[in-house]
């Protein structure tokens, strides 16, 4: 039985006639009575008791009808939910973006956007580099905010803005105030990072590969403000985004580093063979243009 029957089923178990039945779905008779037969077929019991030529739902059309309802309801709200997706003036974007982006970056962009496109909702996921190219490559977001580029050549990428990095240290730590740094004059201080994984991680890991250091790590963190309080605490040092004016730690010192690949650069990635619903184009669209 198709849907369009079951829901014939429920009209006629609401007013148990026929006639009345066909005239209000604006089919014939013969074909009600068909669909039914069908349907009691399939069940494997009759779902109406006749008498008289009168119809009188029983104990297992009782059954059918409640299921058929239910089933019913649950189709029409995932079509109505596929509409929305579909309308880039109400539909919903799914959205995924670096912990250390969340603060500032991530809101005010919503922010300006909401302004142009009120009636769009986003799902929002927070996570950690490796965590957004799965949520992205297994379709449960359709863009994200990330750093480095997600591997791979399956993947979109618009490059939104570069940081800089340097180096937190303790404020009264031998190198605050200085200017510049080499890797290689840090090589032996402890240092604090965060897991593998992290995109900030992965390159940090770069830099000391290039400069053929083997960093003495003594604890993994898993947000860049918790690196940055421990490195107040006098654990370590630590490899970070240069802090926005007034974001910082205020009990540390960031230091420039020299190394010429000492930046991050933050993009918009999406699944190149992958459309976009509208509501997620339209947000894509606007980000590329700010």
């Amino acid at each position: 039985m198709n849907l369009d029957e079951l829901r014939w089923f429920v009209v006629l178990a609401e007013t148990e006639h026929v006639t009345e039945a066909a005239t209000l779905l604006g089919i014939s008779q013969p074909t009600l009575s068909r669909a039914l037969g069908r349907l009691e077929e399939q069940v494997g019991a009759p779902l109406f008791d006749r008498t008289h030529r009168r119809l009188t739902l029983n104990a297992y059309g009782r059954i059918v009808l409640e299921h058929a309802r239910r089933a019913t309801a649950d189709l029409d709200a995932a079509v109505a939910r596929i509409a929305a997706l579909r309308d880039p003036d109400t539909g919903t974007v799914r959205l995924a973006f670096l912990h250390s982006v969340a603060s500032w970056y991530v809101p005010e962009l919503l922010r300006r956007f909401r302004d142009d496109a009120p009636g769009v909702q986003f799902a929002l996921h927070q996570g950690a580099a490796h965590d957004i190219s799965e949520y992205l490559w297994h379709s449960r977001a359709d863009l994200a905010i990330t750093s480095p580029r997600p591997a791979g050549p399956g993947f979109g990428w618009h490059e939104l803005y570069v940081e800089r990095l340097c180096l937190a240290v303790p404020r009264e730590h031998r190198l605050a105030g200085r200017g510049a740094l080499g890797l290689s004059e840090i090589a032996d201080e402890p240092l604090v990072a965060l897991p593998p994984g992290f995109g900030l991680r992965q390159l940090s890991d770069e830099l000391w590969a290039e400069v053929g250091i083997s960093p003495r790590i003594i604890f993994e963190a898993m947000e860049i403000p918790a690196m940055e309080g421990l490195v107040a605490a006098g654990f370590g040092v630590a490899v970070v985004p240069e802090p926005r004016p007034g974001r910082g730690e205020p009990m540390c010192e960031y230091v420039e580093l020299s190394h010429p690949d000492a930046q991050r650069r933050i993009g918009l990635a999406w699944v190149k063979d992958r459309d976009l619903p509208p509501a997620a184009d339209r947000f894509a669209d606007f980000v590329r243009t700010i």
